[in-house]
């Protein structure tokens, strides 16, 4: 492993296949997350038999606000949660952009739904990943997660951190995982939480690609990870390499 990428949508790239494998040949593993449980089956089958990427299952928030998933498709995300070791993207979302007036309730019952399916599911000696979406929510999130288990049980990874630093603090001593992209790292706030952020707790990710349908490539995805270490390295005063090496340690337990 020389890069590592802990929020990819892979399914999202009408190539999927082609990059998984030119990934695997540049040494670059990913961790490609899903926002319904089709779409993690359908991954899931195309990719098997890639050791460099591992599928995780999603129920989006922004599906399950809007209403592109059914109570039937959480229930589904919740069963295929229990049974698998990686979980993601799921969470919630409150931004008033993002998601209909109105929904926090459906999000908040999906989400905890599923998280109680997942630390039922979790094996100690091998936790559950889970990559997780917080917008405007990242207290209510951690209250879920220690509610139904999942910060005992689990392994949870913030995508993209933009809570307040108050609820950064709190999901630090909670134990949680952060993954930084390139655009966490355009915004002052951004750098200031990846230069704070427990050094043994700290991933790169992309959150690529930009759309659905479109083709992509695994030198995009490399090139993205490589702007994202130069940002942190920079807000942590450390160099690049050592940093892209800390992370890959990082990586590796958060997968063993």
């Amino acid at each position: 492993m020389r890069l590592f990428d802990a929020h990819c949508h892979l399914d999202f790239m009408s190539n999927m296949e082609e990059v998984a494998r030119d990934a695997a040949a540049d040494g670059l593993h990913v961790l490609a997350t899903t926002v319904t449980p089709q779409g993690y089956l359908r991954a899931r089958d195309a990719l098997a038999g890639l050791p460099n990427v591992g599928v995780a299952v999603g129920a989006h928030p922004w599906w399950v606000a809007d209403g592109r998933l059914s109570p039937a498709d959480v229930e589904a995300a919740a069963a295929l949660a229990g049974t698998t070791r990686l979980v993601g993207e799921v969470g919630m979302d409150f931004s008033p952009r993002h998601v209909p007036e109105g929904s926090k309730d459906v999000q908040r019952a999906a989400f905890r739904r599923i998280c109680e399916a997942t630390a039922a599911g979790s094996d100690p000696a091998h936790p559950t990943v889970m990559s997780i979406h917080a917008v405007r929510s990242a207290a209510e999130v951690l209250d879920v997660l220690r509610a139904t288990g999942c910060l005992e049980r689990c392994r949870c990874v913030f995508h993209w951190f933009s809570g307040s630093s108050d609820e950064l603090h709190a999901a630090v001593v909670a134990g949680c995982w952060f993954s930084v992209n390139p655009m966490m790292l355009r915004t002052r706030r951004g750098r200031e939480y990846a230069r704070q952020v427990p050094l043994r707790r700290l991933l790169t990710e992309t959150d690529l690609p930009p759309g659905e349908g479109v083709p992509f490539s695994a030198a995009q995805i490399e090139g993205a990870l490589r702007e994202c270490l130069a940002s942190i390295a920079e807000a942590r005063s450390c160099d690049a390499e050592g940093l892209a090496r800390t992370v890959c340690e990082n990586a590796g337990r958060l997968l063993a």
